[in-house]
């Protein structure tokens, strides 16, 4: 098994700020992907699309396992119609009026990367670069 992909970032922003943009629907349309129905209770299920290099469509299909409130997120990631099976942990550290956050995402291996390059783990790591490093931390740090 692969050793999964890790990247932390440290927001200006209080913890309670950044655990409701990962986990309110509405704010998190504006950063990461419009999602029709979102609850961070485990055992909830969503999906959303996301769009591939050449503007394939892929069905995201996910299933919240863990939620430690205000802490942790972690849910299975996967595509409709494709083998492989990954898991996306968001955890959240507060800083004084700062917050570190660190996204791992494992089981990336086990997406079919040899047939779709969209699949590969260096857009993965791309993606996630510019959701957290850049997306994520400028809707956070905007004055609310």
């Amino acid at each position: 098994m692969e050793a999964p992909f890790v990247i932390e970032r440290v927001y200006n922003a209080p913890a309670e700020k950044v655990w409701n943009a990962i986990t309110d629907k509405e704010q998190m349309k504006q950063w990461y992907f419009d999602i029709k129905e979102f609850k961070p209770e485990t055992g909830f299920e969503f999906e959303f699309t996301g769009q591939g290099h050449k503007g394939e469509q892929y069905l995201h299909l996910c299933r919240i396992t863990d939620v430690v409130t205000g802490r942790k997120l972690r849910y299975s990631w996967r595509y409709k119609g494709y083998e492989g099976m990954s898991y996306v942990t968001f955890e959240l550290f507060a800083e004084g009026d700062k917050t570190r956050l660190k996204l791992t995402h494992e089981g990336l291996e086990t997406f079919p990367a040899s047939m779709n390059t969209d699949f590969a783990k260096e857009n993965f790591i791309e993606g996630w670069g510019y959701i957290i490093g850049t997306s994520l931390k400028e809707f956070v740090e905007k004055s609310s």
